[in-house]
């Protein structure tokens, strides 16, 4: 398969194009609403199950699910399901790189050749002086996926362990020509988020995989995170009107730094927590220097690290931190308001091709703030 867009432009557009909608009802008839706003959802698209979240004062304030595991099925969908969140996987990738900024084992500006030496000599020399941070904002220049598609389909069937396969995939993405100058605007690559991650294998000799159990999930208490889409039996990603049916329907293992985790959404819900936390002067995984750096536009507006930041949402007014993601079989959207505390997470298991992203939109609509 083609690599599936993290859809990040497409959540931007949605929000940012949402109109007013009705809101939230009190907090004793909260989940009730918010299981009609579900419902109501569902009735208008293709999509299965729908699952939303509101955060407020450092709690989930509402939860609710609605819908089936699978449409060939009669399983309900339920609260403790697992979701691929695509590539609002980065916002928490990007975590573990500031974690390890904030700890010295890694530096924002070092530059790729010093980073990365053994592959200096393959590298196109317009990336040699590529910093970490250019490649967490979107500024590295590299394409956003690897032109050759049959290439990264090997990566279904491949055996290595996962840091060698992710070195293999880099190597050959580093000698593309890059699509703009690096540095010079952001222009959205999962590539770099592969390649941050892999600076992060070589300098703690550890896999991206043990590196997020240990410095994000277990600090954050995120219990129930796994890579790759979800196991049978679960909740259960779908297109063009079925359930997806075998591995090359979604992205390889390897790809999980650019988004390719499924987790609760509680545990997605601590990660967000944790950032609003940080706005009121909280937040227990990273420095205040690191929050900030993330969710704050970077300098001459050189684009942002992780989060999409914007200074307003739909006539709520900001900072918004942003994210949308989705390999083709699932849609997630998350928005937060870090002054006010609050937050609204909602993913459905279904593509855009079924109307999963017009079911977020509508129900992300009915949970943001007044």
């Amino acid at each position: 398969m083609f690599l599936s867009r993290p859809l990040a432009a497409l959540a931007a557009t949605v929000l940012l194009n949402l109109a007013t909608a009705p809101l939230a009802q009190a907090q004793s008839q909260a989940d009730i609403g918010l299981n009609l706003s579900l419902s109501k959802a569902l009735a208008g698209s293709q999509t299965p199950a729908i699952a939303a979240m509101a955060l407020r004062d450092g709690k989930i304030t509402q939860q609710a699910v609605a819908g089936l595991r699978r449409n060939d099925g009669k399983e309900l969908a339920q609260l403790d399901d697992a979701w691929l969140i695509g590539s609002n996987g980065k916002p928490i990738t990007a975590a573990l790189l500031a974690r390890l900024v904030d700890r010295g084992v890694l530096s924002w500006n070092a530059p790729l050749d010093s980073l990365l030496p053994e592959l200096t000599e393959r590298m196109n020399e317009q990336y040699r002086k590529v910093t970490l941070i250019e490649l967490l904002s979107h500024r590295s220049g590299l394409p956003e996926n690897f032109s050759d598609e049959s290439y990264f389909e090997t990566f279904h069937s491949d055996s290595r362990p996962l840091t060698e396969q992710r070195l293999a995939y880099i190597s050959r993405a580093l000698s593309e020509a890059p699509v703009a100058p690096p540095g010079s605007k952001v222009s959205y690559s999962n590539t770099g988020f592969i390649i941050a991650a892999v600076i992060a294998e070589r300098a703690t000799h550890s896999s991206y995989e043990a590196l997020m159990q240990r410095e994000v999930f277990e600090p954050l208490g995120m219990t129930q995170v796994a890579f790759g889409t979800t196991k049978a039996g679960q909740n259960w990603g779908h297109t063009q009107g079925k359930p997806i049916s075998k591995a090359s329907d979604s992205n390889p293992l390897m790809f999980a730094p650019a988004g390719n985790m499924n987790m609760r959404m509680r545990d997605w819900a601590s990660f967000c927590l944790d950032q609003l936390a940080a706005s009121q002067g909280g937040g227990k995984l990273l420095s205040a220097a690191s929050y900030r750096l993330m969710q704050t536009v970077l300098p001459s507006g050189a684009g942002t690290v992780g989060w999409g930041v914007q200074d307003s949402l739909a006539g709520r007014k900001g900072p918004v931190l942003m994210h949308g993601g989705s390999d083709g079989n699932w849609f997630a959207l998350v928005v937060l308001f870090p002054e006010s505390g609050r937050g609204v997470l909602v993913a459905a298991n279904a593509g855009p091709d079924m109307g999963a992203d017009k079911a977020v939109q509508e129900v992300v609509m009915s949970l943001l703030p007044e």
